[in-house]
Formats: structure tokens, C-alpha cells, sequence
């Protein structure tokens, strides 16, 4: 009888093509898929939590599979990173109930968008930190940026010729934080359109750069028109920070 084996995966997506299997180049899902099989012996393929594009991370990304082997749960993260290249890591394993799905039984998520300001980048967060060297009102930002809270349709939010129907998301958190020279934007929802959160971010910064008003998002939110919102955020900066499930939250595992 097989077993649903639950995982959290810490990754640095700068040398992939994204999370989902593509023939364009190297996804993560295929290096574990990889893992996996040279752990179990079986063709398996995980199903993450949730797809990120090329060059994104993820601090917590939440994957299931199904297998027969019979090595204890908590063993395979150890195995499988014994497989893995460096920039993936397996950072927690355990038998999770069979009905458990990554990416449906999901409940919300966080994602953190990086910013580094200064005159000049710093060398060490190049691949993890969008670096702006004009000035940025953060004060605007963080008042911008509670336009996005609540239950909306975020149509005007997704990446044009997406085809997903229902566009209505539920946002519950929506704030910059700042550390020096560093900005951090997190966003928390029941779920996210396509390039959802990059082009929150990229509006917020076109706001905080002055060349959109702080009401720019309250207003793309009302037309739905993707023209009224400001542009997608390169990916280098975002990190799928959180996953959250019924009886299951990756910052609290990741935390004992």
C-alpha cells in the first residue's frame, strides 16, 4: 500500500527554468523528481503547493508524492538531499493522510518581495534582492499597500492572456518592512493569479518612485484593466515564504 509523503523544500530558483517540469531547461520539480526516484526506485512526480516562474525562490515550498518504500517518513529528507544539488534543499519529511494535497488543500500563502536600495548592489544578494538606486518614498509604499487588502477581483493583477476565470483572491496581509537598506514587501492571500504578486510589487515601487499615484492600486482593482497597474517585478527578488493548511503551517514546523 502506498504512502503520501509531505515535504518542505527550500530552494534558490536562479539556475532553473521554475518549479513545474518544462522542456525549456531545468525545473526544481525535476531535479526531486530525480531525487526521488534514485531514493525509491519509482517514477514518481511531486506536485508542489504552487508554481514559481524562473528565478524565483521559496523558503517553504510545500510538495507531495505517493511511494511504497518503506523507510520511515522522517528519513527521506535526509536521503533526498543526499541527491539533491546544493540550491535545493529538503528541509523537512513526513507521512501526511492520504487525502492531503500540496497545492489544493492549501489554505494561504506569503510571499516576500526583496528590495535592495543604495547607489551601488551588493554583491551578495544579487540573486535575491531587486536592486533600486533612485530614491523610494517608503512611507507611500506602505500606505499604497493596504489598498490590496481584502476580498477583490485582481483581473488588473494578472499577466495579460492569462485565461483563469474566477480572478476574486482574498489578501490578508499587505505591508513593507524595512532593515537598512533593505525593503521588504509581504503579502499573504487564499491564493494568487498568475504574476499576481510581482505586479503588486511593481506597482507599489512605481509608487514609492513617484510615477504612480498611492491610490493607483484602489483604482486598478476598480477598472480590472491590467494597463492601470503598474509593471511586473523581475523575479530574482520573490521567495514563496509560507504555506498554511488546516493542521499544517510550515513556519511552525520550520520554527521547533
Amino acid at each position: 500500500m502506498s504512502r503520501r509523503i509531505r515535504v518542505i523544500v527550500q530552494y534558490d530558483g536562479t539556475n532553473y527554468v521554475g518549479w513545474q517540469v518544462q522542456e525549456n531547461g531545468i525545473s526544481v520539480q525535476q531535479r526531486l523528481n530525480e531525487a526521488v526516484l534514485a531514493v525509491t526506485g519509482e517514477q514518481i512526480q511531486l506536485h508542489g503547493s504552487g508554481r514559481t516562474d524562473s528565478g524565483v525562490h521559496a523558503n517553504a515550498q510545500v510538495a507531495h508524492f505517493d511511494t511504497y518504500a518503506r523507510m520511515p517518513a522522517d528519513k527521506f529528507a535526509i536521503a533526498l538531499n543526499m541527491r539533491l544539488p546544493r540550491d535545493i534543499r529538503v528541509l523537512y519529511s513526513e507521512e501526511a493522510p492520504e487525502d492531503f494535497h500540496a497545492r489544493f488543500s492549501a489554505k494561504n500563502k506569503t510571499y516576500r518581495y526583496t528590495v535592495q536600495t543604495g547607489l551601488h548592489a551588493d554583491v551578495f544578494s544579487r540573486t535575491t534582492a531587486l536592486h533600486i538606486h533612485t530614491p523610494l518614498d517608503f512611507m507611500r509604499m506602505q500606505r499604497a499597500a493596504q489598498y490590496a487588502l481584502g476580498e477583490h477581483d485582481f483581473k488588473a493583477f494578472m499577466s495579460a492572456g492569462c485565461t483563469i476565470e474566477n480572478t476574486i483572491r482574498t489578501v490578508t496581509r499587505s505591508e513593507w518592512t524595512q532593515n537598512g537598506k533593505y525593503l521588504y514587501y509581504e503579502v499573504s492571500a487564499n491564493g494568487f493569479l498568475y504574476n499576481m504578486v510581482r505586479i503588486l510589487a511593481g506597482t507599489l515601487l512605481e509608487i514609492g518612485g513617484g510615477k504612480l499615484p498611492e491610490d493607483a492600486i484602489s483604482r486598478a482593482l476598480a477598472s480590472g484593466l491590467r494597463a492601470d497597474a503598474g509593471g511586473t517585478a523581475p523575479p530574482l527578488g520573490l521567495t514563496l515564504l509560507r504555506v498554511q493548511y488546516e493542521d499544517f503551517d510550515t513556519e511552525e514546523v520550520l520554527n521547533r
